[in-house]
């Protein structure tokens, strides 16, 4: 999503963010902190800590966590530290603490570990691809990264990675063998399901055509599906016949509009649909 201009524009923006930080916090609270799935960032290291010390629970934890990591970004970072970062950030925290008085679980919720940590992965995971695609983020380590940016030349990706992977590995001296595994499954299937996510929220079709009835193509992808095309003449290599291609990129539910629309008005028109992960420029999303 481009960068909010508008007040519609804005409300929608913040909406996604709560809405990608509940679906977060809810994976944390109903899944992860029962099962002690301790699977990297701020979420891990507060499952330890709570473990470690009895008095807190899991939101606190995250709370110290997080005010520690505000605190070094302002110090890092200046006063130019993203605002929408802080709020994140506290905003996590808070809605953890909600969804763990609202739905408190002295146990896990089922007695089946890995449906447990297949959700424990899945709701995080869409809810920080929600977040990262707008432009933002759910606090957390995402701190450390901006710090090690500004600051050093050590490559982010995986200085993340490895503290994801130390915090996953202590959870097996204190959680033992049986859960260490699945947290280190769990991190794995992190790593890949975050931009599996992302890629399908932002897939578009690229569509190539090449059509007797080009004019009525063209005419229905300007005029009915509000969507820009470019014309190209060619040539048919076996039949030497002009023909003119036409390429456009268009949401999934446009591409199949087109298509039941060329099959009625020429049944015998090329068509290729190429999926891509993201489109960039006027009518997708900004440069």
């Amino acid at each position: 999503m481009a960068a909010p201009h508008t007040w519609k524009d804005k409300i929608l923006w913040f909406l996604i963010l709560n809405l990608g930080l509940i679906l977060t916090a809810a994976g944390i609270s109903i899944f992860k902190s029962p099962n002690n799935f301790a699977i990297g960032g701020t979420s891990g290291l507060a499952i330890l800590l709570a473990d470690l010390f009895p008095r807190l629970d899991v939101s606190g934890s995250m709370a110290i966590i997080n005010l520690a990591l505000v605190v070094l970004g302002f110090a890092f970072l200046g006063r130019g530290f993203a605002g929408a970062t802080v709020y994140a950030s506290a905003a996590l925290s808070a809605y953890v603490a909600l969804i763990e008085r609202l739905f408190p679980l002295a146990a896990p919720l089922t007695d089946d570990t890995l449906l447990e940590l297949i959700w424990a992965v899945i709701l995080p995971a869409v809810g920080s691809a929600l977040v990262f695609n707008i432009g933002a983020s759910t606090g957390g380590t995402d701190i450390v990264a901006m710090i090690l940016s500004k600051h050093s030349s050590l490559e982010i990706g995986k200085a993340l990675l490895v503290s994801d992977f130390l915090i996953t590995a202590a959870a097996f001296p204190l959680f033992g063998a049986k859960t260490g595994l699945y947290c280190m499954l769990g991190l794995l299937l992190k790593t890949f399901l975050v931009d599996i996510v992302i890629d399908g929220i932002n897939s578009r079709k690229y569509v190539t055509v090449i059509s007797s009835e080009s004019e009525q193509v063209k005419t229905f992808i300007l005029e009915q599906l509000h969507r820009g095309a470019t014309a190209s003449h060619a040539e048919g290599a076996f039949s030497h016949r002009p023909e003119q291609v036409i390429t456009t990129a268009l949401t999934r539910r446009q591409a199949v509009l087109l298509r039941n629309f060329i099959r009625r008005v020429d049944p015998h028109a090329f068509i290729t649909m190429v999926n891509s992960s993201e489109i960039i420029g006027k009518g997708f999303r900004e440069i």
